[in-house]
């Protein structure tokens, strides 16, 4: 007798625990958003802003009020935001309290194109829109520039951007045929570099050159200085 009196109550707490876990599941998942959290990993919301954000994960959500917390749900707004021409990649989070949180990585541009279209390229080389929201300062493009020549200039932006005494100094690209012209910040001369080939050798030619007339106190004789040649800088003074 007392082994089923055992047995019948150990029925009725399974019931009960069983009633618990479906009540606090159901109101769990019908928890309602306390606040929204946007956090940019680059810094600086600049091509995109928080309420620009907030919006995309609220349009793009079940409900504004109810958001279910399946990991199905998440992925659906990581997808919205990453589809985002302005964004790179992101991360969406609903913590126990029912805050949705997003991190948010942009697109970086490191040259713009300037033309009957313009447009950034970005670090990965790819098209990017311009920002209603903000202009990216990098170097501008210019002069013939189609399609076929965005891997090209893609390179030459590219080792613009990563090496700290050109990117320091140098502010436009200008596309002449197969060849290019480079702009300086604060000197008032031309830089001619020709076609990409030998990139890196001109580039420590014209360092050796530039260090050389900075300690001369020359930068100012020059208006044009060409790095077409082989292991010489030729410069053309005013």
């Amino acid at each position: 007798m007392r082994k089923v009196i055992y047995i019948i109550k150990l029925f009725f707490v399974l019931i009960v625990l069983v009633f618990l876990y479906s009540f606090a599941n159901q109101r769990h998942g019908k928890k309602t958003i306390s606040s929204v959290n946007v956090e940019f990993l680059d810094g600086d919301n600049l091509f995109v802003t928080y309420p620009m954000v907030n919006k995309l994960l609220i349009q793009n959500a079940d409900s504004a009020t109810n958001i279910p917390k399946e990991k199905l749900v998440l992925n659906k707004l990581e997808n919205t935001l990453s589809s985002n021409e302005m964004i790179q990649d992101a991360q969406v989070y609903l913590t126990v309290n029912g805050q949705l949180g997003a991190k948010v990585k942009q697109r970086e541009p490191i040259a713009r194109i300037q033309g009957r279209v313009s447009y950034y390229i970005d670090r990965k080389g790819d098209r990017m829109p311009l920002s209603p929201v903000h202009t990216a300062r990098v170097p501008l493009v210019t002069g013939k520039v189609d399609e076929n020549a965005l891997h090209e200039i893609y390179t030459l932006v590219k080792y613009i951007n990563d090496d700290r005494f050109l990117n320091r100094n140098i502010v436009g690209v200008h596309k002449t045929g197969s060849d290019y012209e480079l702009k300086m910040r604060t000197d008032d001369f031309t830089v001619t570099l020709g076609n990409t080939e030998n990139l890196e050798q001109k580039v420590v030619n014209f360092k050796a050159f530039y260090q050389k007339a900075l300690k001369d106190d020359a930068l100012k004789d020059y208006k044009k200085v060409d790095l077409r040649f082989d292991q010489q800088v030729v410069c053309t003074k005013k």
